[in-house]
């Protein structure tokens, strides 16, 4: 076993922790053992991204390795089942459109097509808002939003597909006025239309916390939707007033004295509550994507390197091989299901928590790059 000691802290840009856990993370996964799924394309996005930041090939190596494992000679997608209607399938396919741009192979075209061809036919609430799974019937979920949209938002400038625009907009603005709290302006995890899950509010239709992982998909989903999101689009500036909103709320609940952010946000400091890596990430990630596009105000960068000091000091650390661990991330969390998940808080604090999770790693190489780039900048 090495021996793990806690991460110094230098200024972000003398670190380049973006890359030492992206190496750390090719050292321990192969691209082939990957899995056709939302976290696994998310880690090795990131991967790719500190290959276009770096000019270093062999992080874009990897990452095309990881979606050549899966496009078959026809362009379909090996693993995959356009009739599980399960929004988590969609999010890797964002790493199709470079791949087809790099080499104008058309089954990453066929695949785009074939992702595109889901959302046509997912099921919908009444209210029009995408079904988080098919198994999961009139649900909408914070995390389906990052799943669907950024992707949606790429196929449909891809395509040439101006109203899909309309539908990405109506998606992001109806799960933002369902599951927000008025008095608190926080999120809540989930929302049934149809109040038949036990966990459901049965006025509203929200599930009973804010839990923040799923909030920090959504944040995530917003500052990337709108790099491909019309500049002109009718709904862009209500898309910006979300984020706007739910940055206030995410600066209010950022733990004063290390800076990140807890497991369950409308619980604070009641024991057995915890400061969780992967939320932390995410939002540090889409504060300071946020201000960089001019999306948020320059404070936004301030909360973000807060945060961001925070993970290094805290949840940092680094074997005496050099390979770099993000420790206490939440596995997992849902609602519903079998066993049954009910978004209590004794729940969400109950789940496993493990180290280097990629729900945790993929975010933090992309909180990492945000604020190296930002370091460069001054």
């Amino acid at each position: 076993m090495h021996a793990l000691f806690p991460a110094e802290t230098p200024p972000a840009s003398a670190a380049a922790w973006s890359a030492r856990m992206a190496d750390s993370m090719i050292a321990r996964h192969t691209p082939e053992s990957a899995q056709w799924h939302y976290e696994h394309g998310l880690l090795w996005m990131a991967i790719a991204a500190v290959g276009r930041a770096t000019g270093e090939e062999r992080y874009l190596r990897a990452a095309n390795a990881y979606i050549d494992a899966f496009i078959e000679p026809d362009g379909g997608i090996r693993t995959y089942r356009i009739d599980e209607y399960n929004l988590d399938q969609i999010n890797p396919g964002r790493l199709l459109f470079p791949r087809l741009r790099e080499t104008g192979d058309q089954r990453y075209e066929q695949a785009i097509r074939t992702l595109r061809e889901q959302l046509r036919k997912h099921p919908r609430t009444q209210a029009g808002g995408f079904w988080h799974k098919q198994i999961y019937p009139y649900q909408m979920w914070l995390d389906g939003i990052y799943m669907a949209e950024p992707f949606y938002a790429a196929c449909a400038r891809h395509l040439g597909e101006p109203s899909a625009f309309d539908d990405i907009a109506h998606q992001i603005l109806l799960i933002e006025r369902q599951t927000r709290d008025p008095e608190t302006g926080l999120l809540a995890h989930a929302w049934d239309e149809s109040r038949a899950m036990a966990w459901a509010d049965k006025s509203t239709g929200r599930s009973p916390h804010a839990w923040g992982r799923a909030m920090g998909w959504y944040a995530m989903a917003l500052v990337d939707v709108l790099d491909d999101f019309p500049a002109d689009h009718v709904q862009r500036p209500g898309i910006l007033a979300v984020l706007g909103r739910l940055a206030d709320t995410v600066t209010r609940v950022q733990q004063p004295e290390s800076g990140l952010w807890y497991q369950v946000l409308d619980q604070g400091q009641r024991a057995g509550n915890y400061l969780e890596a992967s939320a932390s990430a995410m939002f540090v990630y889409a504060l300071a994507k946020g201000a960089r596009l001019g999306y948020l105000p320059h404070s936004a960068l301030d909360v973000a390197r807060r945060g961001y000091e925070g993970m290094l000091r805290e949840l940092i650390t680094v074997d005496e091989g050099g390979l770099v661990t993000l420790n206490r991330v939440c596995a997992v969390a849902g609602l519903g299901g079998n066993p049954y998940r009910p978004g209590t808080f004794e729940y969400y604090i109950g789940e496993e928590i493990r180290p280097n999770d990629f729900k945790g790693v993929g975010p933090f190489i992309l909180a990492s790059l945000e604020l190296e780039q930002a370091a460069r900048h001054g």
